[in-house]
């Protein structure tokens, strides 16, 4: 098993960022159960820098899309900030840089499947983000967000809606053929499940999302059908 310090070290490569104060990088990871189970460590759990990140984050996004989309109007950035921030996509995010591996959680949290719960992992998102801004100020912490939030951000404006968009799609470009969401499987124990569903069109399965919630699974899953069908070169252009 990797040691904590070599973790720390391997997560500041993925996220492209080295801190000078690694302590703060180390609370941003350790879940409240983790530090309930480790009275004597060296800071408290993540939840103040996951208040800051998330102010830090609004703020960035904020002013990313107010530049970066001159003729949007009000509503409409706001409904796309929501959909770049919600805590499926930021979930997303975080996986993508492997950040559930470095999670410090309790052992009751661990054995719950809090490591691949969406809440958790978002959180330690933010936590990151507040960390990022306390050690080398706002401008650091701006450049992490457009660099690994504000990416793609075409396709990410899908997930807020992506079940709707699906549905219109698939009326338009499948209708003879219904829509399926179907469970796959269950991992956890009763009290903290994650479901795994897949979206059929047919009988072709075009999208495969892991949630705490099956509504969160079936979400995932549109979206990642919506890609699949960007990819396929038969999903119209459409505005948030």
């Amino acid at each position: 098993m990797i040691d904590r310090n070599a973790s720390l070290r391997m997560l500041q490569e993925r996220i492209g960022y080295s801190f000078q104060n690694i302590i703060l990088l180390e609370q941003a990871v350790s879940h409240s159960s983790y530090i309930n189970e480790h009275r004597r460590i060296r800071h408290t759990d993540n939840e103040r820098l996951e208040f800051l990140g998330d102010a830090v984050l609004e703020l960035t996004t904020s002013d990313y899309l107010y530049h970066e989309y001159p003729q949007m109007p009000e509503g409409e950035m706001t409904k796309l900030r929501a959909s770049l921030v919600c805590e499926p996509t930021l979930a997303m995010g975080a996986r993508a840089r492997s950040l559930p591996e470095h999670l410090l959680l309790g052992k009751g949290e661990e054995l719950t499947g809090g490591r691949g719960r969406d809440s958790v992992v978002s959180d330690a998102l933010e936590a990151v983000i507040g960390a990022i801004y306390l050690d080398g100020g706002f401008e650091k912490a701006k450049t992490f967000v457009r660099r690994f939030i504000l990416n793609d951000i075409e396709n990410k404006k899908l997930f807020f809606d992506s079940k709707t968009y699906l549905q219109e799609i698939a009326q338009v470009q499948y209708k003879n053929e219904e829509i399926r969401y179907e469970l796959i499987r269950e991992e956890g124990p009763d009290h903290a499940k994650l479901f795994v569903m897949q979206v059929k069109i047919g009988d072709r399965m075009l999208g495969e999302g892991t949630g705490s919630t099956k509504k969160g699974a079936e979400q995932e899953a549109a979206y990642n059908a919506l890609l699949t069908l960007a990819q396929a070169g038969i999903m119209p252009d459409r505005r948030i």
